[in-house]
């Protein structure tokens, strides 16, 4: 019987996971920037801030597990959080008309009020992290803006 042949795994090309360790060490540093700012001048923390960011396209809400897949938390951390938002009146909980098992949570016109009070906040400490780690780090940098060009469109 003739045995399987399988390909040995690429190695890593060099420098790589260095690299994604600098880019995971600013991603916290930059998340707890975003959070500071946002409480102290919102009163919005900063899973709360995203929260709010998902609903306001959706004048009729997003379920629950939708709104858990967008923000990247399980539906218990989102159970949690829906419930501060509701408490603090920026959302609150809707049956589905047609699943009254499923249950929606909708933004309110507070929410979106302070949601648009943070937004410029938000975008301008994380422009200040992101330009501060560029110019510490210009390999970073560099990896940044790579990010951030869509480059040419496709064919």
């Amino acid at each position: 019987m003739p045995s399987e042949v399988t390909a040995a795994p690429q190695p890593a090309r060099a420098g790589q996971a260095e690299l994604w360790d600098r880019v995971v060490t600013l991603h916290a540093h930059v998340e707890h920037r975003l959070a500071d700012a946002l409480q102290r001048g919102h009163g919005l923390g900063l899973s709360e801030y995203r929260a709010l960011g998902h609903l306001v396209p959706f004048a009729k809400g997003l379920r629950m597990q939708e709104l858990a897949d967008r923000i990247g938390l399980n539906q218990s951390s989102v159970t949690r959080l829906v419930a501060r938002l509701n408490a603090a009146g920026f959302t609150y909980r809707d049956l589905c008309p047609d699943d009254r098992r499923g249950v929606y949570t909708v933004i309110t016109e507070d929410g979106r009020a302070r949601h648009a009070q943070a937004r410029d906040t938000y975008r301008e400490t994380l422009a200040a992290a992101l330009d501060e780690a560029s110019a510490a780090d210009p390999e970073l940098g560099a990896a940044l803006a790579a990010l951030a060009d869509p480059g040419p469109p496709a064919p």
